[in-house]
């Protein structure tokens, strides 16, 4: 009966042993999964913060640009304001011009009456 015991001990240690190898073997498989798992959102980590960087470059061309269209918009601004003022002065030229020649129209057509009555 002691064989019988030694036996059965033998055995159930030998399936225990087959049973704790695939248990091993199992968690090892598991272990390579989950070390894959975990390469893979470390590139995908990477690709977040390259995507960032983009982002953050594409932030700072932004901020570039909106600070050229500030100076462009003040220059415009003072251009509008300079060429306005240049403007009025060219109308007003312009009017002082014409109502010169008005007067001096007016004249003309005195001094033309006066020389047709003294020609007749």
């Amino acid at each position: 009966m002691e064989d019988k015991a030694f036996e059965l001990i033998e055995k159930l240690y030998g399936e225990f042993a087959d049973f704790r190898k695939e248990t091993r073997e199992r968690f090892d498989g598991i272990d390579n999964r989950f070390d894959g798992i975990d390469n893979r959102f470390e590139g995908i980590d990477n690709r977040f913060e390259g995507i960032d960087n983009r982002l953050d470059g594409i932030d700072n061309r932004f901020d570039g640009i909106d600070n050229r269209l500030d100076g462009i918009d003040r220059r415009l601004a003072f251009i509008e304001q300079d060429h306005g003022k240049k403007l009025q002065a060219l109308f007003d030229g312009y009017t002082q011009h014409s109502d010169q020649l008005d007067r001096i129209e007016e004249k003309v057509s005195r001094h033309e009456d006066i020389i047709i009555r003294k020609v007749k």
